[in-house]
């Protein structure tokens, strides 16, 4: 999983889903704090790391790495950064790996290094053309499905997760979150579509209340205001840069699919900074 993937966001915000991939509670999480670390000298960057909160020996420190396309070297390059982690952090005593792939074809082929390792209890893999259907009768699970969700099916899903967010979650804010999480993914998958579309598209008559939301539509007429351009075409544009990196697109393709220049690309990823 790349530091700037969607699922870095999604561990870093609702980290109960990591646990709910490992078929634990995500109650769980309440006893980890995230990170992503950068082991010193070497270059690597573990992004899935959940640290115990408790001061406990016996309670074990989280990795966790999501693949969605095929690299032969990833084994490697996983190991090889938890031990070297271990090295530098003498405090982490018991440990456990999650890894997901989007599915079975992209897992390398060549794991007898590592085959001690991957068979196991330590680590923990997950393919998420398993989740069947009943994965959308959990939030968590349910977000994680529509990312790999095909079109034809991902609006109808997304409206889904949108209402049950909506009726279950009682905090404002985590609610808001939530659907944050789902109207990002449906702007990956139609990146013909503005954020105002989406929302319209989706029914999240909750979330077109919100704070969020409301600051959006007004910076962009604001924006449309002083420039002279059609209300918050340009700004809606710019505020799917930040997006589309953390999906792991170059300035180049952006620039591209967003029609803005490489040179607006660049100052929005640096305003985002």
């Amino acid at each position: 999983m790349k530091t700037d993937s969607i699922f870095y966001r999604l561990f870093l915000e609702m980290p109960g889903i990591y646990f709910q991939l490992l078929g634990e509670s995500p109650t769980l999480a309440s006893s980890y704090r995230f990170r992503s670390v950068e082991i010193k000298q070497t270059g690597f960057r573990l992004d899935g790391v959940l640290v115990p909160n408790t001061q406990s020996p016996d309670t074990p420190i989280h990795f966790g790495e999501v693949q969605m396309q095929k690299d032969e070297a990833f084994y490697r390059r996983f190991f090889g950064e938890i031990f070297l982690y271990l090295r530098q952090y003498e405090e982490a005593k018991y440990w456990q790996g999650l890894v997901v792939f989007a599915n079975r074809d992209i897992e390398p082929e060549d794991t007898q290094p590592y085959k001690v390792l991957l068979d196991s209890s330590q680590v923990t893999v997950v393919y998420l053309e398993d989740l069947g259907e009943d994965a959308y009768d959990n939030l968590g699970l349910g977000i994680v499905k529509l990312i790999v969700e095909d079109e034809e099916l991902a609006v109808q899903q997304a409206k889904k997760l949108a209402a049950k967010a909506t009726t279950e979650l009682a905090q404002q804010t985590e609610k808001e979150k939530v659907l944050e999480l789902v109207k990002t993914i449906i702007l990956y998958k139609f990146k013909n579509l503005s954020p105002e579309e989406v929302v319209e598209m989706l029914g999240m008559d909750d979330f077109k209340k919100s704070r969020l939301y409301l600051g959006i539509k007004q910076e962009g007429i604001e924006e449309g205001r002083e420039k002279g351009i059609e209300e918050g075409t340009l700004l809606t544009k710019l505020q799917l840069v930040p997006m589309f990196l953390e999906l792991g697109l170059s300035v180049e393709e952006i620039a591209q699919r967003l029609d803005l220049t490489v040179e607006q690309v660049q100052q929005a990823a640096q305003n985002n900074e």
